[in-house]
């Protein structure tokens, strides 16, 4: 058996698993609140606890992935999970619920196993479809969503809760027998990873995105099945149904967000994620009827999916010597996005009666997020310009409309003898050699104006004095608006092209 080819559905199944554990709470609250009292903000902090360690585990499990393994992490962490699985299952109290919860958070950190260890497996231009089918897992949430209501209708939700320690102990004898021994390992220690990144605003940029596309979608999973049944008068059954729907939607699309980000720019398909969401998120607070309500989340569960995928087609582009502890923090933070909008939306909830602020909130972050990824694709495009620039074997400065030299690059130095700090500033002039006259320059920049372009050789000097002759072509840059913003030198010395 090639031990390695198993890994990705090895290690997609097991995290379908652990988001099956995730959310059995939320799953049987219609049922656990018929028997244990609960207030409107007890409900919503015991739905909300078991993400509060799934998301701040994922930073260390990352980084343990990176310098133990996934099989390790994996059959660890579904063994320590019978606990808080047998715990709930013979809970009594609101106390009960939130220790048990809190530690059931456990099994929602393990996403950071495999977005951290499977790209060691595949080439960085299949990441995002990689990691895309590894978010599949999140179906196991639907699956709980779905079945356990049923389970709890048949046999208690006691006995269902105790159904998953039969599941976790599974899961952790697969991983042992079966995970890769030989995985390669990273030993490099948390605080240098952590200073190699935190200064980086790329990192907060994505934390930021995935605390909303995943953290909508923990949101959506953990809080429709009481509100649908609260709100608009469904059945036990018939709310979870359309949840698991909800989930189901956004886990397939998953990998397809990461095949797009893979075949397309990320940047752009971002683009259309944040501002789909950002209309739904308007949508969803004028109060609609349940029709356009389930439209509403129906968009929300697509775009938030396809945007779950791309994200992480973004981390290994951006951090791959640094990826345990980044996909961690950027984990960590789409689990802290499924904590706080729960809380947030009960407190609103109880101050205005509906839920409009809230969903207004979604729009607005939604929005800052749009704002950000265009900023970040121009960004993008001028440090990839940047890049061509200095890594040009041709030398080239960059003036304004006034002459005065604003960017020169490596070869420019190499040529002329003169520093980016001694020219920056400074005209052109500083090259001039008295081997041409002032009518030549004059026709120069004539024809520049003119044409937008000049080309010939051009008697230059060093800053040591000594003369060299160059071919030298000058283009103008023009804004959006035709009008000329820039100039633009590019030259080589002629013994550089002729050989002589």
């Amino acid at each position: 058996m090639n031990t390695k080819s198993i890994q990705l559905p090895l290690q997609t199944f097991s995290l379908i698993a652990g988001f099956m554990v995730w959310v059995i709470l939320s799953s049987l609250m219609p049922f656990i609140k018929e028997e244990i009292n609960l207030s409107a903000n007890q409900l919503a902090l015991i739905t909300a606890i078991p993400v509060v360690l799934g998301s701040l585990m994922r930073i260390p499990i990352g980084y343990w992935t990176n310098r133990f393994g996934a099989r390790s992490l994996f059959s660890i962490s579904f063994l320590l999970l019978i606990l808080p699985i047998f715990y709930i299952s013979i809970a009594d109290s609101f106390v009960d619920l939130l220790i048990g919860g809190l530690v059931l958070g456990l099994s929602g950190a393990v996403f950071s196993v495999g977005v951290t260890s499977l790209p060691k497996y595949y080439p960085k231009e299949r990441h995002g479809f990689v990691n895309g089918i590894y978010g599949v897992g999140n179906v196991g949430t639907a699956i709980t969503t779905f079945s356990a209501p049923v389970l709890a209708n048949q046999f208690g939700w006691q006995t269902t809760v105790k159904f998953y320690i039969i599941l976790v102990l599974f899961i952790a004898i697969l991983n042992f027998l079966l995970g890769d021994k030989k995985e390669v390992k990273v030993n490099t220690p948390l605080m240098e990873q952590i200073k190699g990144v935190y200064k980086d605003e790329k990192l907060w940029f994505l934390c930021l995105f995935y605390f909303l596309t995943f953290g909508v979608f923990v949101t959506f999973t953990v809080y429709l099945p009481n509100f649908l049944v609260t709100n608009f008068g469904l059945d036990k059954v018939d709310a979870g149904l359309r949840t698991a729907g909800f989930i189901a939607i956004a886990t397939f699309v998953r990998p397809v967000g990461g095949w797009l980000g893979d075949k397309f720019n990320s940047f752009k398909i971002l683009m259309i994620v944040f501002a789909a969401l950002t209309l739904s998120g308007v949508l969803l607070a004028f109060n609609p009827s349940l029709l356009y309500y389930t439209i509403g989340c129906l968009t929300i569960s697509l775009f938030a999916g396809i945007g779950n995928g791309v994200i992480f087609k973004l981390v290994p582009m951006y951090f791959s010597k640094q990826a345990g502890i980044v996909n961690g923090l950027v984990a960590a933070m789409g689990g802290l996005g499924g904590f706080f909008p729960p809380l947030l939306l009960s407190l609103l909830f109880n101050l205005t009666g509906h839920y409009a602020i809230g969903y207004m909130a979604l729009s607005q972050v939604a929005m800052a997020s749009l704002i950000i990824v265009i900023w970040m694709f121009y960004q993008d495009k001028l440090g990839m310009a940047n890049e061509i620039i200095d890594h040009s074997t041709q030398g080239i400065f960059v003036t304004d409309l006034n002459g005065k030299i604003e960017k020169v690059n490596p070869a420019f130095t190499t040529v002329t003898g003169f520093s980016e700090e001694e020219v920056i500033g400074q005209n052109p002039r500083i090259l001039k050699s008295d081997k041409h006259s002032n009518d030549f320059y004059e026709e120069l920049w004539k024809t520049v104006k003119e044409h937008g372009i000049w080309s010939g050789q051009i008697w230059n000097k060093r800053k040591d004095g000594q003369l060299y002759l160059v071919w030298v072509t000058i283009n103008t840059v023009k804004n959006n608006g035709g009008e000329i913003k820039n100039y633009v030198a590019m030259f080589s010395q002629i013994d550089e092209i002729t050989g002589f």
